[in-house]
């Protein structure tokens, strides 16, 4: 009962995420689909039209084809000489005349194969496209709108578009296939920006004393919302962790991961508004190694990228606490700008994984390349709403698949 319990809830989750990707996608995915359409049907243009020598060539060996049949008919027809021998009365047959014959007809037979051959080398070349470079630099502008219309930083599209070129331009396919390899080769490079996510709740498993995660981010992206979010989860897989109100400068945020804490059971680490976030992380770590807590989350004050002291007190931060992990939590919807953000922070801190909140309302989808491309680390979760369960666990290939490349 309880396996297929399991088994109806991944089901669940899998369609759930399935659905988010969709809309993630939604307008990303058919401008693609028209893009790879257009430049494979281009590319087969140039070889639409057959020249006028080929079709000359081709009725030639058509005909010359018939007259070597008659020849062969006419061969085959021809009657066998016979000498009588009348002391023995049996029939032998002129050897010397049948083997004359016999090599004429290999000779024929032999010319109607290297005809047959010429042709099929000729159809072979027509049948197959080779997209040039000038053709290819249409397309690649188009390709590179297409890209940051739906949110892919422009560094980004134009790797896509590189990596795209040097597996394309100048390849033979067959016409039939084009479009196909087009869509594989995009799979790859995708493929190669995003990175396979860690399984958290695993990681928290396998370390021995408290596992300690620091999130940061920029204002209102969601954080402390998230941090509420994951400690469910963790709840959930029959893991104890400790919050850690880290943020003491923006008003209300103790009292709102406080409500958090209440809501979910779970303890919350607090000092005064203007105390040292450093020393509350510090403090949490603490409380978890003497009651035996799995993990401790800390939250930590929305600062701008642009703002090099306050980058400097989150490097302080993580100075003290050491964490285990540090992850970025910014808005899907973003967009370029996510990309300057995450640089600020990969740099000053270092993270170790991402989360992207407002996938719900997300059409584009294209924040979640750039991210990945920038910082070589994973999106761990997808935020899809305010409640504690609207987060998904980040699926790559299904990302990738709604994109319609999978």
């Amino acid at each position: 009962m309880n396996q297929l319990k399991k088994e109806i809830l991944g089901n669940r989750k899998s369609y759930k995420f399935s659905l988010l990707c969709f809309r993630m996608f939604s307008k990303l995915k058919d401008k693609l689909k028209a893009w790879t359409k257009k430049i494979s049907s281009g590319a087969s243009e140039e070889f639409e039209e057959k020249p006028k020598v080929v079709e000359e060539k081709k009725s030639k060996v058509n005909k010359s084809e018939k007259i070597t049949r008659k020849k062969i008919e006419k061969v085959k027809e021809i009657k066998v000489p016979q000498k009588f021998n009348i002391v023995t009365q049996k029939v032998e047959p002129d050897l010397e005349k049948l083997k004359e014959q016999l090599e004429e007809i290999d000779s024929v037979e032999d010319k109607l194969e290297e005809k047959k051959s010429f042709f099929s080398k000729l159809s072979s070349k027509i049948s197959k496209v080779k997209i040039s470079e000038k053709e290819f630099d249409v397309y690649a502008e188009e390709l590179e709108m297409l890209l940051i219309e739906n949110n892919v930083a422009l560094e980004v599209a134009e790797k896509i578009i590189g990596k795209l070129r040097e597996e394309i331009v100048e390849h033979e396919f067959l016409r039939k296939e084009v479009e196909g390899q087009i869509n594989e080769v995009l799979r790859e490079i995708i493929e190669e920006i995003l990175i396979d996510p860690v399984d958290l709740i695993r990681e928290i498993k396998n370390k021995k004393g408290p596992y300690v995660i620091l999130f940061c981010g920029i204002n209102g992206t969601g954080k402390t919302t998230t941090i509420a979010k994951i400690a469910q989860q963790l709840k959930k897989n029959n893991l104890s962790c400790v919050m850690a109100a880290g943020d003491t400068f923006r008003a209300a945020s103790i009292e709102q991961l406080k409500k958090h804490g209440e809501n979910l059971g779970i303890k919350v680490i607090s000092n005064d508004y203007g105390a040292d976030p450093a020393s509350v992380g510090f403090d949490a770590i603490a409380y978890a190694k003497k009651n035996l807590i799995n993990c401790v989350l800390i939250d930590t004050a929305g600062r701008m990228h642009s703002s090099k002291n306050l980058l400097q007190e989150l490097e302080k931060i993580v100075r003290v606490t050491k964490p285990d992990m540090k992850i970025f939590v910014g808005e899907s919807i973003t967009g370029n700008d996510s990309v300057e953000q995450i640089r600020s922070f990969n740099f000053a801190v270092g993270i170790d994984g991402i989360v992207l909140t407002k996938a719900d309302i997300d059409e584009k989808g294209g924040t979640a390349l750039s991210v990945g491309y920038v910082t070589k680390k994973p999106i761990l979760y997808l935020g899809t709403g305010q409640e504690y369960d609207k987060i998904e666990v980040f699926d790559k290939q299904k990302f990738i698949g709604k994109l319609g490349l999978g």
